[in-house]
């Protein structure tokens, strides 16, 4: 077995080991992750030794193919570097987050992993608000400093790698993306829907929470984008069953012949936030979700099952890094192409309670809603380009995330969130890519079959071909070009939003 053979299949034993941790402790299976065992177990596998040999593939590739999987691999080791070095950082977050309590009064304590569900489901502002604040004001005191020191951790680390002249440089290289053009792009985003989010979210304020833009705080948001009064059309029974009957109207099997396992019940200790657990790909595959309640719920098991079926229908015969790593914007793009079903005035009617009465409704309710995750995640971006950059000293930047993302979005932010609403390695830039991606896929999509693509039984399968099974061998704009024969831009996500204010 050459160097890097020996790379791939001892990469792949590490990512099924630590995948399974995270999925028995995210799921609320265990209480806590025992990361730090793992790593030392497979010590050859993430160490200066394979940081080498995947440089030295990158640097003698002589091929598109060659370089291509040379630079993945390259990535992931990286990546699995910065996860040896943060394991036992995050460990302590893990059985933190298991057990934590948020006190709000004396007779109130609730569990810090359904506090976000809590807050989304109060309708009284009073206590949404002090739940919030008591839910900030421990994450300040003990989880924060946590989240802080596995961020400082991962920029030093990859800092010291000497593969580009900082962070960032090391991150476009590795990843393929360039940071500096999205970030153009969501500036003019932000510029380009100010006026239409101007416009949108003072009437839904006043309409549905009974407030003024100028009062409006995230605790709010949570609640707004609940969208309660639609919950009589989304009912917890008929979610599950709902979506399995779509995806097999659309031709594909929604197990994945067993390969998809759903876990979407509640259970004490599992995460607020839904997740896609692929412990062997494609042979295993978690897709967990803990109830909020109503169309929320629906929303994210599509957006989970994108991501599973993805999963669970790669190629088994590609490579290590083709199955396992690569542009997470492809990944995302699918599952937002899922969950976007539930913006698709055809398939409502089709497959939930809402009828020709309520959904034009609904349907401005989810524009609002689309663009205020697109604010928010462009200035994600914005943020945690200055976070990485090196040039705001980290005291400044809990200042600058409450400046950023209230100035996109509205709500008012806490500091208190600033190192905890950070996915790390500038995830927030493939959840961009990936709107950018899945509007392109769903054009094309309906050019090929139709408006309700969604429930032909030949769109399924060519989903399955032409997507699904490549894996994430290509970076996302690739995709966007070979299937749409197009680039990435905001331009047809913001048609897609317009349609639905229609």
């Amino acid at each position: 077995m050459s160097a890097l053979d020996a790379l791939r299949h001892g990469g792949q034993a590490l990512m099924e080991e630590v995948s399974r941790e995270y999925y028995l402790a995210q799921s609320g299976h265990q209480s806590t992750a025992d990361l730090q065992p793992i790593y030392v177990r497979h010590a050859d596998v993430v160490g200066p030794e394979s940081l080498a040999v995947a440089r030295d593939a990158l640097a003698a590739a002589t091929d598109d193919a060659s370089r291509r999987s040379a630079r993945m691999l390259l990535e992931w080791q990286v990546e699995a570097g910065s996860a040896r070095l943060a394991a036992a950082s995050e460990e302590r977050e893990i059985a933190w987050e298991s057990t934590a309590l948020v006190r709000v009064t004396e007779g109130r304590v609730v569990p810090y992993q359904r506090a976000a569900i809590e807050i989304a489901n109060s309708a009284d502002r009073a206590d949404r608000q002090a739940l919030d604040a008591a839910r900030a004001t421990l994450v300040e005191r003990d989880l924060a400093p946590l989240r802080q020191e596995r961020l400082q951790t991962e920029t030093a680390y990859v800092e010291s790698l000497a593969l580009g002249d900082g962070y960032i440089p090391t991150f476009e290289r590795l990843s393929g993306l360039d940071l500096t053009a999205l970030a153009a792009d969501c500036r003019a985003f932000l510029r380009d829907t100010s006026a239409m989010w101007d416009d949108l979210l003072p009437r839904a304020a006043r309409t549905v929470l009974g407030l003024a833009p100028g009062d409006l705080t995230r605790a709010d948001a949570l609640a707004l984008f609940r969208a309660r009064a639609y919950d009589r059309f989304f009912p917890a029974a008929q979610m599950d069953p709902s979506v399995r009957r779509q995806v097999g109207e659309m031709g594909i099997d929604a197990d994945a012949a067993g390969r998809v396992r759903f876990d979407i019940g509640e259970r004490d200790g599992k995460r607020a936030r839904a997740f896609c657990a692929p412990v062997r790909v494609p042979e295993e595959v978690y897709l967990v979700l803990r109830p909020h309640g109503g169309q929320t719920d629906w929303s994210t098991l599509l957006h989970e099952l994108g991501h599973a079926l993805h999963f669970a229908y790669t190629r088994p015969e590609f490579p290590f890094e083709y199955r396992w790593v690569g542009d997470n914007s492809v990944t995302e793009s699918y599952a937002m192409l899922f969950d976007h079903l539930l913006q698709n005035r055809g398939w409502l009617l089709r497959y939930t309670g809402l009828g020709r009465g309520d959904v034009a409704g609904y349907l401005h309710t989810a524009a609002l809603e689309e663009l205020h995750y697109l604010r928010r995640y462009s200035a994600k971006l914005l943020y945690e380009i200055e976070l990485y950059g090196g040039a705001v000293p980290w005291s400044a930047l809990p200042d600058r995330y409450v400046e950023l993302l209230t100035g996109a979005t509205t709500f008012r932010y806490r500091r208190a969130d600033a190192f905890v609403d950070v996915d790390p390695r500038f995830y927030a830039a493939r959840y961009l890519r990936a709107w950018q991606l899945g509007a392109l896929l769903a054009e094309s999509l309906v050019a090929r079959f139709d408006v309700d693509w969604y429930r032909n039984p030949a769109a399924g399968p060519w989903i399955v071909e032409h997507l699904f099974q490549e894996g994430q061998r290509e970076l996302a704009d690739e995709v966007g070009r070979r299937v749409a024969d197009r680039g990435l831009s905001f331009a047809p996500v913001i048609a897609a939003v317009e349609r639905l204010l229609d």
